[in-house]
């Protein structure tokens, strides 16, 4: 079986590659980051935009391009690779996605074509606290049709134009979705690792929530999409990743300790290859992940688990043994090395930390070998 992409997929990698370098340099990043009024860079977010990318996985009778979710695997690895600050993670992964699972065909005809347009930002607004979420981690509740609760933190939740929401209904978790520029919902920034990322404390009070799927079955909902969700994060990931490995591998081949570059070093080299090893076995993860996501395959909640857990490793690894790579320049901030080891961070969060996807990845192991 090959699970590598097609001349045309890698087409499309390689131009979202090219028109990342141009638009999307560190600098860019670099304004989101220390500007404090700035919630991403609206720039490229019209940019991208406007080259079609929310609709990649979106049918065409919604207004999407139709392509596929392993076309937008390979643009989520070039959005890791460039840091982009902008809300698509959380508008595509999981907004879009959520609608595309769930929703009726009245939802997705109101909301896909706004989504493929950019005319609403979405977020997925499920935690309420550190930890795990569950049934008994959930406290906001649907009554009549209006919601109430506290949800933090949500990603991109100060400039979302809509949410979807986990909310008790009858006592049984359900989700829900939520206009967020209507009455009974305030807003509050809150700060992060990573300020290129938005994230936002949503308080609702009487807002109105249209349901999104069954009742009772938000929990099942969730992890569904979370699964989805996990694939796309992963390719994200993995694009940070070789990054920071190409970061590490040109300054050590340039620069020069007692007459030699320090990538001629024993202890360069090791860790250099450490970094390799283990983003390559992120990536096989995660094209496992992409088969599994576009196919709709039974497999996909264990490979969903097994690219994220390697992704989230590999990301983080890479991005702290590029610091240690660059020695002193490393921990400045006038270099980009730490803007990945926040991401890497971030993306680590955005989903469940890996110590909960572990747990899953076990779990769903468990229940294939007894079945």
């Amino acid at each position: 079986m090959n699970f590598d992409f097609s001349d045309d997929q890698k087409q499309l990698r390689d131009e979202a590659r090219r028109f990342l370098a141009k638009e999307c340099p560190p600098e860019r990043v670099r304004a989101v980051l220390t500007d404090a009024t700035k919630t991403h860079d609206d720039a490229l977010w019209k940019a991208v935009v406007a080259q079609g990318w929310l609709g990649a996985a979106i049918p065409e009778e919604f207004g999407g391009l139709g392509l596929g979710h392993l076309e937008l695997c390979c643009i989520a690895e070039e959005l890791g690779r460039a840091l982009a600050p902008i809300p698509f993670a959380s508008t595509v992964y999981f907004f879009a996605e959520a609608i595309l699972v769930a929703g009726t065909d009245a939802q997705k005809q109101k909301y896909l074509p706004k989504i493929a347009a950019g005319d609403i930002v979405g977020a997925f607004a499920t935690s309420e606290r550190p930890g795990p979420v569950s049934a008994a981690t959930v406290s906001a509740k649907v009554e009549g049709g209006k919601l109430t609760g506290t949800k933090l933190p949500v990603t991109d939740g100060d400039i979302a134009g809509a949410a979807i929401v986990l909310a008790n209904e009858n006592g049984a978790p359900a989700l829900f979705i939520v206009d967020l520029t209507g009455p009974g919902v305030s807003r509050e920034t809150l700060a992060t690792l990573d300020p290129s990322r938005n994230a936002a404390k949503l308080v609702f009070s009487g807002a109105t929530a249209e349901r999104l799927g069954p009742a009772g079955e938000g929990l099942d909902l969730m992890h569904r999409i979370f699964d989805r969700a996990a694939v796309l994060l992963a390719f994200e990931q993995v694009g940070g990743a070789d990054r920071c490995l190409e970061m590490a591998k040109d300054y050590a081949l340039n620069r020069f300790a007692f007459g030699r570059p320090i990538a001629s070093y024993q202890a360069i080299k090791h860790k250099l290859a450490e970094i390799y090893v283990k983003n390559e076995l992120a990536r096989s993860n995660s094209y496992y992940g992409a088969w599994a996501l576009n196919t709709d395959a039974a497999e996909l909640p264990i490979a969903a688990s097994g690219a994220r857990v390697a992704a989230c490793d590999a990301y983080w690894f890479a991005a702290k043994e590029s610091i240690q790579t660059h020695g002193g320049m490393g921990f400045t901030f006038e270099t980009d090395c730490h803007l990945f080891y926040r991401r890497s961070k971030q993306l680590a969060l955005v989903a469940g930390a890996p110590r909960v996807w572990k747990e899953r990845l076990i779990a769903h192991i468990e229940r294939s070998n007894a079945a």
